[in-house]
């Protein structure tokens, strides 16, 4: 068991880079912590699960008390890493409804208080958004994934800030402004128009003293509230160098793990332990149509093997706070067939992802900008995670991290099977998976005696032929 030692103190937080001047904002105090739990490392991302949390719609009461609750609940799931999606104030200026107009326009005082913006309208980098609790609230739900061998990212904003953001008015030279001097939103530069995110203003990365700001708040929660660190919202828009310096400062204090919301290698070159395979899932969707075949798969598989490093990882998922909201659910993107890719998102080479409510099979569409919640209703979908996370975690021919495991397709010549094997430290799995909406057959190029991973029934291969029901798949163990 960890010994704790309560410490209060407050801390004025310096960068690290000798060009980095002293920031002007006093941190919040913090209870400290001694830690016992090792610091992130690179057998973490091998056989990880990612979470994502949304903790407005987590629960009823949308906290970070009701959240960590039910972290041992993940931790079943096999889940390693919790991502939080932004734990910052959101703005109240320019704060945006549901139908996309700003509730400084709606005259019902009872109808705009239900509207409560977007988490990724910050109006201050150190604060914490009290409508999830306090500091001490999320200093617990950090310290209670500790305890169960997970470890804590948080969602940041780099790209934009809300429109009371401190900065507006002290530093109106951290953003983009137009040529009449007025800060404006993000624009689209292959258009020269608004992206339509305008309860946003658009930061200058041009500005060396806001790249100072903006790395000394990132280090404030990584020093002082001793969370692993970061998600970073739209990575693509942000200067690559920028995440270079940042990184290296993040990892002076202590090993980070960083997420691009990208699909950008160079972001992995520069830092980065894993981007979004953002192609993947939408050929994940196009196979559950209809629309493709399982060779748009084996392609992007051979690509993504001349495009990326021996050590990028790719995050895989079904569906995340985006897709939910704006996409569609499983149900209405992978009515029949989610389990199969969901399983294809845990055995390629990788990351899978969690989103909150994935867990309990949610039907619904999150509301974005209002109070919404999950259902907590474990079934059959639930098993079957809490299965995969296990396998993910304890085989290693499921690793998928910087020292993945092998990944090699079988039998080509049906377009509509999938057949892989991988292998590593004396561990093997194949993967038989149809994806269609049609019986199918296939003889895998395999031999020996297996486990079906799933049913627990023993499956022997010497060139015999298996038939698949429509979206059926196995994991065969050794």
């Amino acid at each position: 068991m960890r010994k704790l030692i309560a410490l209060l103190v407050t801390i004025t937080v310096f960068t690290s880079c000798k060009d980095e001047k002293k920031t002007e904002k006093e941190s919040p105090v913090v209870e400290k912590q001694e830690e016992t739990m090792p610091d992130f490392n690179t057998n973490v991302e091998e056989q990880a699960v990612i979470y994502e949390a949304n903790i407005r719609q987590y629960s009823p009461e949308g906290t970070f008390d009701a959240f960590t609750k039910d972290i041992p609940v993940l931790k079943d799931l096999g889940v390693k890493v919790i991502w939080v999606m932004p734990i910052n104030r959101i703005s109240e200026v320019k704060r945006k409804a549901t139908d996309g107009q700003f509730t400084s326009d709606i005259e019902d005082e009872e109808e705009r208080k239900k509207y409560l913006g977007s988490y990724y309208s910050v109006s201050d980098y150190r604060s914490i958004n009290p409508e999830f609790g306090t500091l001490e609230d999320f200093q617990e739900l950090v310290d209670t994934a500790h305890e169960n061998g997970i470890y804590v990212i948080v969602d940041w904003v780099p790209n934009h800030t809300g429109w009371d953001h401190p900065w507006i008015t002290e530093h109106p030279e951290y953003y983009t402004q137009n040529e009449a001097g007025d800060i404006i939103d993000p624009i689209n530069p292959d258009t020269g128009e608004s992206w339509g995110w305008t309860d946003v203003a658009d930061l200058n990365y041009d500005n060396q003293e806001m790249r100072n700001a903006m790395i000394a708040d990132m280090k404030y929660w990584v020093e002082d509230v001793n969370i692993d660190g970061y998600r970073m919202d739209v990575a693509h828009k942000v200067p690559v160098d920028f995440f270079k310096r940042a990184i290296d400062t993040l990892k002076a204090v202590k090993p980070v793990f960083m997420l691009a919301e990208a699909e950008q290698p160079d972001l992995l070159q520069n830092g980065f332990d894993m981007h979004y395979g953002w192609e993947a899932h939408h050929i994940f969707n196009d196979i559950a149509k209809g629309h493709k075949t399982v060779k748009a798969l084996d392609e992007y598989m051979v690509k993504i093997d001349s495009t990326l490093q021996d050590d990028d990882i790719n995050m895989y998922f079904v569906t995340n706070h985006d897709e939910n909201s704006w996409a569609g659910t499983l149900k209405e993107r992978m009515p029949e067939n989610k389990e199969i890719f969901t399983a294809l998102s845990y055995t390629i080479p990788g990351m899978p992802l969690i989103y909150s409510g994935q867990e309990y099979d949610m039907d619904h569409r999150l509301k974005f900008f209002e109070k919404d919640s999950i259902p907590k209703t474990k079934g059959e979908y639930f098993e079957l995670l809490i299965k995969l996370g296990e396998l993910k975690n304890t085989n290693k021919a499921l690793n998928g991290g910087k020292a993945a495991a092998s990944y090699e397709r079988l039998n080509a010549e049906n377009e509509n099977v999938l057949v892989f094997k991988r292998e590593k430290s004396g561990d093997k799995i194949i993967f038989v998976g149809n994806f269609t909406a049609e019986p199918q057959t296939v003889t895998p190029e395999a031999s020996g005696d297996f486990t079906d991973y799933l049913s627990n029934q023993a499956i022997k291969l010497e060139g015999n032929e298996i038939t698949l029901q429509p979206w059926e798949y196995k994991i065969l163990v050794k």
